[in-house]
């Protein structure tokens, strides 16, 4: 369960919920910023703020402060050194993060009840946490995802934009789309899938996809949003349909592009597209033959090693 059903839940049943977000991060640490745990003074608790020794301290004073009903947020800062004093956090990775901790009870119903609302809806919203509690704004949109002033303990502000999913377009709705976009689903990507076949049954039976359209490759430009928290996965049924798609997407402005197929098909599509006008360097985007090599043989395979490569270019990993 998300931390924000998980609060309207515990807060329904007259829980109070404290909610631990990761403000801020340096050095080598296990929380990200923007991580998050809402543990209840019941007990129960979601969400993760990196784990180990740190995550249950911080959770045990989660629940106290949650039990005495503490109303004024604050931060908490854990050094991952065995010299830290007050602040170690039992790690010995050497960096340090910092946690808001802020009090939802039920007098916080109607808010959290909006904030579902709208995610589950799939609209967003910028949420700030602050030494007073917290706001949340509907539908607006701040310039960086995250944010975090701190001046002292009683003077700081974290503003995060929530609700804004990853998106991968997915061109094809053959036997290796179907896995892929259930992986995605899971992965809490908003999943759009597109092909050119009518009464395709792959197509018909894709449950997982947020969204499917019967479409023309001729005009696909219009049909993907720019950013970086776009991606495309070309596979549609033949190697024509997918160079059609590849020249109109690769001089987008997106976080990713993939094209499946043997290096031969690669090869062909690629010397095609450069004596149409496409550069080497923008080519050189393009992952193609798509995927991790982890020899797959399964259409499950070969949809695990897409997703295991996107992830990687998601979170920015380097091997």
């Amino acid at each position: 369960m998300d931390v924000w059903s998980f609060i309207k839940k515990e807060i329904t049943e007259n829980n109070n919920v404290m909610l631990i977000t990761v403000v801020e991060r340096n050095g080598s640490s296990p929380g990200i910023v923007g991580f998050k745990m809402a543990i209840s003074e019941a007990g129960a608790m979601t969400g993760s703020i990196g784990g180990g020794v740190m995550e249950y301290n911080m959770v045990e004073l989660a629940k106290k402060e949650a039990r005495k009903g503490t109303q004024k947020a604050f931060i908490k800062k854990q050094i991952h050194k065995a010299d830290a004093g007050k602040d170690k956090s039992g790690l010995m990775c050497s960096g340090e993060q910092t946690h808001a901790f802020t009090l939802f009870d039920n007098s916080n119903k109607e808010i959290i009840n909006r904030i579902v609302n709208y995610l589950n809806k799939g609209e967003n919203g910028a949420l700030s946490i602050h030494q007073n509690g917290f706001k949340f704004d509907e539908n607006k949109k701040n310039e960086n995802q995250i944010n975090y002033s701190f001046e002292n303990d009683s003077c700081w502000e974290y503003t995060e934009q929530i609700g804004i999913k990853p998106i991968i377009y997915i061109f094809g709705a053959g036997h290796v789309s179907l896995p892929l976009s259930e992986i995605f689903r899971v992965l809490d990507f908003k999943v759009v899938v597109f092909d050119n076949r009518k009464d395709l049954s792959t197509f018909e039976n894709n449950i997982h996809a947020h969204q499917k359209k019967i479409i023309d490759y001729k005009y696909i430009s219009d049909l993907v949003e720019e950013g970086k928290n776009s991606y495309a996965v070309i596979m549609t049924l033949g190697h024509k349909s997918d160079e059609q798609v590849l020249k109109q997407l690769v001089n987008k402005n997106l976080k990713y592009v993939g094209m499946i197929g043997s290096k031969n098909k690669v090869k062909t599509i690629y010397d095609s597209l450069i004596s149409k006008g496409i550069s080497k360097s923008e080519l050189a985007k393009v992952d193609s033959p798509i995927g991790l090599s982890i020899n797959s043989k399964s259409t499950a395979e070969i949809a695990i090693s897409i997703a295991a490569r996107i992830i990687q270019v998601k979170n920015s990993f380097n091997y």
